[in-house]
């Protein structure tokens, strides 16, 4: 039995407030013609610096549309062979971004490395400046746009913070706010890169011998890049291998579950995510000869829900019997 707060089509289009939809096509627009004149710059200028900017741009433009689709993709029902629907398309899309970003930030450095090896390549000082000063007046464009759309300052208890997937049929989710601010932070990130590609630029520009300050500069930001990574694939590993969801710990639940009247001992809990956003638990309750199953089954399900943000819930309900304390099946999963 699973009775659910609302259903799973629901909770997709709540994700992304028409506003932030409108608002991340306009920086997938702006970003995808930003990589266009870096490509076409660093080619020109024979700089792999910007080259390496470019890419990683490549790979937010590759990340933002991966986004867009999979939110689309994740609106379709659940069927017999996909009873879960399509949520997990959206993991899949961050996968494919983190792999793509590794291949072109591997080539980038096998060239750079040779660069530094034989020494035998020019670079066009003008070029170089001119697409590097561009690029920072884009990137600190989007941060001005992405700073504007944030959320509005709030004196409430809440604020701007996170907060549960659920709490209620008509209460708005806050995590469009939230994915403002998240690429923010990241454009912040490729505004600092693209300073560090200004100043070799403004360096070889003015001092040609130092050129080997562009096969540099690729080392560097490409270490950046690759380490800009690392968040995204730990969740992806997390989703992938069924791990439970980021801030929902093991025991909180369990104690949750033990808290309700009338249980008296919890097994076969499992937490996992089919996406950072879409929490499951299932967990076999075993409740007293005297206690009302509905009346357990109802209170647990609406505990997890409103504190974890549950989008589903599976409980059984049993009967408690002793010799479960020596049942290897009913025994909690070691720690880490």
């Amino acid at each position: 039995m699973e009775p659910s707060p609302a259903a799973g089509g629901l909770e997709t289009t709540r994700l992304v407030s028409p506003r932030d939809r409108g608002g991340a096509g306009g920086s997938l627009r702006l970003k995808s013609r930003l990589h266009h004149f870096t490509l076409a710059g660093g080619y020109l200028a024979h700089s792999l610096a910007i080259m390496t900017d470019a890419a990683h741009l490549l790979a937010d433009v590759g990340s933002m549309m991966g986004s867009l689709f999979s939110l689309w993709l994740s609106t379709r029902p659940a069927t017999r062979t996909m009873t879960f629907g399509w949520h997990r398309s959206e993991t899949l899309g961050a996968l494919a971004s983190v792999v793509s970003l590794w291949m072109v930030t591997g080539i980038l450095l096998y060239l750079a490395f040779v660069r530094l090896l034989h020494s035998d390549y020019h670079i066009e000082g003008g070029a170089m400046l001119l697409t590097a000063s561009i690029a920072v007046c884009a990137n600190l464009l989007m941060a001005f746009v992405l700073h504007q759309a944030g959320p509005p300052h709030s004196h409430g208890s809440r604020g701007a913070e996170y907060a549960p997937l659920e709490e209620g049929p008509e209460e708005p989710l806050p995590l469009g706010n939230t994915s403002v601010r998240a690429a923010f932070v990241h454009v912040l990130g490729d505004l600092l890169q693209s300073f560090g590609v200004l100043a070799a630029s403004i360096l070889i520009y003015f001092k040609p011998q130092y050129k080997a300050a562009d096969p540099i500069s690729t080392f560097l930001f490409s270490i950046c890049a690759l380490g800009s990574t690392a968040p995204t694939l730990r969740d992806v590993l997390r989703i992938l291998m069924e791990g439970t969801p980021r801030n929902v710990g093991f025991e909180p639940v369990r104690d949750t579950l033990l808290s309700v009247p009338g249980v008296r001992a919890t097994h076969e809990l499992h937490l996992w995510a089919l996406t950072l956003t879409y929490h499951v638990a299932s967990a076999h309750l075993a409740i007293d000869s005297t206690a009302d199953p509905e009346a357990v089954l109802a209170e647990a399900s609406s505990r997890l829900y409103s504190r974890f943000g549950f989008s589903s819930c599976t409980l059984q309900v049993e009967q408690y019997q002793p010799e479960m304390a020596q049942c290897l099946r009913c025994q909690e999963p070691p720690q880490a």
